[in-house]
C-alpha cells in the first residue's frame, strides 16, 4: 500500500509493508464552498454579532488587519483585497490602512516571502505592510495584567490605537491554545515578548487543559479572551481549508462569537475518533509552510499523542528546509540533549517567564515520554540533526520496518496531514 504523506511543498510516497494493517486517519470530508469570492462578500455583509464590514468602516479615520505569518497557508490573497476595497469605499484612506503581520516571536517575512504571504500585487501596492516585532519595547502599550493569572498585557500600538481593528487568520487545532485563529492572532501575534514568554512558560505549558482541539478551561484561551475583551470592539475573519487547502468555511464578525463558530464548524471533521491504539504511527509536520524548521514540527509529534500505545514508535517527516530553527531554539534544544528531558523540565519549572522558544522543546517532551520519536528530514545538517533529541532515519519504510520487528505488531497508523488531523482514541463498543 502506497501513502503520500504530506512534505515540504509536495508530497513524500511511503510504501507500506504488504504484511502490515494499515489504517490512515484523515479529517472527515469537508463541504467546499463552491465560489469562494462570494462567500468572502456574503461573510463581509451577513457578520456574527456585529454589523456589516462596511457599516463598521464607515467613519473611521484608520485600519489595522492582522495577518498570520508564512507558517500558515491563510488565503490572504482571497479575502484582503475585496477587504481593503471595502475599508477604501467607506471613506478609509488608503495611507490609513496597516496589514500588521503577527509574527509573534517568529522572524520577519521580508522581500518575495511577504509578497508570497499576502497574495496580491494590488494590496502590496496600495496600503502599508509591515512586520511585528515583540522585542521592540517602544512599539507596544501596556494595557496592565490579567485578573485572574497576572499575565502582562502588551500589544503593538498599531492595532490597539486603530480606529477598527480586524484579526485574520485559519482555525485548526493548535496543540497548546486548543484552536489557532481569532483571539490567538491578537495574543501573541502582535504581543510584547513578555506577554509572549508569559504565554509559553511551565505552568501554562504543563496545565493539562492545555492541548489541542480543547478551549475548555485551557488557561492560553482564557487569558486570550480577557486580552481581546479589555481591547474594546475587534473583529476577525476566519477561514477553514481542507486537506487540499480548498476554502472549506469563512465568516466575519466579532473577533469571539465569529471566532467559536468557526471552531464549532471544523471541530468534527478534525478530530477523528480511532477505536485502538497503535505501536507504530507514522505521521508528517504537514508539510509546506508547517515543516520549514524543526521547531514547527514539533507540533506533528504531539498531536497524535492520544493513540500512542506503550512502548510506541512515532515516526515523523519533515522536511526542515529552513534547519532547525531560531538560535534561541537552538540553544533550548542543546540543553534538552545536555540535560535530558527530565534535567530540562526540572530546570524550567520555576520560571515566570520561559526563554524565548523553549516552550517548543517543553512540548517535545510530552510525546517524549509516550514514544520513541524517530524523524525523517532532509533538510537539517548533521549539527542540526544532533540537536533533535530524537532518532534519525534514513527512510520511513525503514523505520515503519524496524518499529513492527521490534513491537511485533503489525498495526500500522498513518496520518499524511500530520497536526492538522487530532486522533481520538475511542474504544468500540462491546
Amino acid at each position: 500500500m502506497k501513502v503520500e504523506l504530506d512534505y515540504g511543498r509536495s508530497t513524500l510516497p511511503v510504501t507500506i509493508p504488504g504484511d502490515c494493517e494499515c489504517t490512515v486517519i484523515r479529517k472527515t470530508a469537508l463541504p467546499l464552498l463552491p465560489d469562494p469570492q462570494r462567500a468572502v462578500r456574503r461573510a463581509f455583509d451577513d457578520a456574527c454579532g456585529s454589523a456589516s464590514l462596511a457599516t463598521l468602516a464607515a467613519g473611521r479615520r484608520s485600519a489595522c488587519i492582522l495577518i498570520c505569518d508564512i507558517t500558515r497557508p491563510v488565503p490572504n490573497g482571497l479575502f484582503l483585497p475585496p477587504m481593503i476595497r471595502t475599508l477604501i469605499g467607506a471613506g478609509i484612506a488608503a495611507e490609513r490602512i496597516t496589514i500588521l503581520v503577527a509574527t509573534g516571536l517568529h522572524r520577519p517575512n521580508e522581500a518575495a516571502e511577504l509578497a508570497e504571504l499576502v497574495g496580491s500585487d494590488w494590496v502590496m501596492n496600495t496600503v502599508r505592510v509591515e512586520n511585528h516585532f515583540a522585542r521592540d519595547d517602544a512599539a507596544h502599550t501596556d494595557l496592565g495584567r490579567s485578573s485572574a493569572r497576572n499575565t502582562p498585557i502588551k500589544l503593538d500600538r498599531r492595532f490597539v490605537e486603530a480606529d477598527l481593528r480586524i484579526a485574520t487568520g485559519l482555525v485548526e487545532p493548535h496543540f497548546m491554545a486548543g484552536y489557532s485563529g481569532g483571539r490567538k492572532v491578537i495574543a501573541p501575534g502582535i504581543a510584547h515578548q513578555d506577554t509572549i514568554r508569559t504565554f509559553h512558560s511551565a505552568r501554562f505549558m504543563e496545565h493539562p487543559a492545555a492541548v489541542q482541539c480543547n478551549l475548555e478551561g485551557n488557561p492560553l484561551h482564557e487569558e486570550q479572551l480577557e486580552i481581546v475583551r479589555k481591547l474594546g470592539d475587534v473583529y476577525a475573519l476566519n477561514t477553514v481549508i481542507d486537506e487540499h487547502r480548498r476554502l472549506a468555511f469563512i465568516n466575519f464578525g466579532n473577533v469571539i462569537e465569529s471566532h467559536q463558530r468557526a471552531v464549532d464548524f471544523v471541530h468534527e471533521a478534525c478530530t477523528v475518533a480511532v477505536p485502538r491504539r497503535f505501536r507504530t504511527v507514522v505521521t508528517s509536520a504537514a508539510g509546506y509552510p508547517l515543516d520549514k524548521t524543526y521547531y514547527q514540527t514539533v507540533k506533528g509529534m504531539v498531536t497524535p499523542m492520544d493513540i500512542l500505545d506503550a512502548d510506541a514508535d512515532l515516526i515523523i517527516a519533515s522536511d526542515c528546509s529552513e534547519g532547525i530553527g531560531s538560535p534561541e531554539y537552538r540553544e533550548a534544544q542543546t540543553r534538552l540533549v545536555a540535560d535530558g528531558p527530565d534535567g530540562f523540565l526540572a530546570g524550567i519549572m520555576q520560571k515566570r517567564f520561559a526563554d524565548i522558544d523553549e516552550w517548543q522543546t517543553e512540548m517535545q517532551l510530552k510525546p517524549m515520554r509516550r514514544a520513541n520519536i524517530h524523524l525523517f528530514t532532509t533538510g537539517l545538517s548533521e549539527a542540526d540533526q544532533a540537536l533533535t533529541g530524537v532518532n534519525l532515519t534514513h527512510s520511513v519504510e525503514h523505520a515503519i520496518a524496524q518499529s513492527v520487528a521490534r513491537t511485533g505488531d503489525h498495526a500500522v497508523a498513518v496520518i499524511p496531514e500530520g497536526p492538522y488531523v487530532v486522533p481520538v482514541y475511542r474504544p468500540a463498543a462491546v
